[in-house]
């Protein structure tokens, strides 16, 4: 099985052949992000999959909010380019969870929390800290907590 790494440089080379500029760019970018979350912290690390998805969402992120800010400033050509760069990202990126999906997850985590003793932040802390390996990249993190919360009763 391919890395999402391998991936993304096999993806570069096609798009340089292809003369697709803008993959090429985003994909440059994206993986040069790689290389800096691999060098940083106190050693540097391969990272595995999940890993990369986390930058890789954290990346998709940064572009839609930029789109927004582009467009609320009035620069539609800018806010196109950051769409665009969110599309080619979002190519390696796993499907997003669906609602009926994540209810059933949380429900799971929560009925393992209370069974395990644990209410109220305790609850929440441990719930999350099981939901975010298996929802990496499939559903943002305030979204979950959000979810999360409501679901253990705490807001």
């Amino acid at each position: 099985m391919t890395s999402i790494k391998e991936q993304l440089r096999q993806d570069l080379t096609t798009a340089m052949k292809a003369g697709d500029r803008d993959a090429v760019g985003t994909i440059r970018m994206v993986l040069t992000s790689v290389s800096k979350a691999e060098v940083s912290g106190d050693s540097a690390k391969e990272l595995d999959d999940a890993e990369t998805t986390a930058v890789l969402t954290s990346e998709a992120k940064r572009r839609k909010e930029a789109a927004e800010e582009f467009e609320r400033a009035g620069r539609q050509d800018l806010a196109n380019k950051e769409r665009a760069e969110a599309e080619v990202l979002a190519r390696y990126l796993p499907d997003p969870l669906s609602a009926t999906e994540l209810d059933q997850l949380i429900t799971a985590a929560v009925d393992t929390a209370q069974q395990a003793g644990l209410s109220g932040g305790r609850a929440m802390g441990a719930v999350m800290k099981d939901l975010k390996q298996s929802t990496v990249g499939r559903v943002d993190g305030a979204d979950l907590a959000s979810a999360v919360k409501q679901a253990l009763g705490l807001g």
